[in-house]
């Protein structure tokens, strides 16, 4: 039970992403002034690829520690 509800949330997670707009405003008046706005795109892309990498980094962190505190707690009990 509690397997399934993990499952959905982080199916929820993945299939339900919202477009981010990430560029500092110095980076947005340089790139908007280009008649060419791909380039504004890529930077964009470049930003928040960027930024879910210390998320994933952190939320791996924490995984490891609960899995530890997990552990000991069930040897504690056996």
């Amino acid at each position: 039970m509690k397997a399934k509800k993990v499952l959905i949330t982080v199916a929820l997670v993945l299939f339900f992403v919202f477009e981010a707009s990430s560029q500092c405003s110095m980076c947005r008046a340089v790139l908007e002034s280009e008649a060419d706005q791909g380039a504004a795109k890529a930077i964009n892309d470049g930003i928040v690829y960027l930024m879910a990498f210390p998320y994933i980094l952190v939320g791996g962190v924490l995984y490891v520690v609960y899995r530890t505190f997990k552990n000991k707690k069930s040897q504690q009990n056996s």
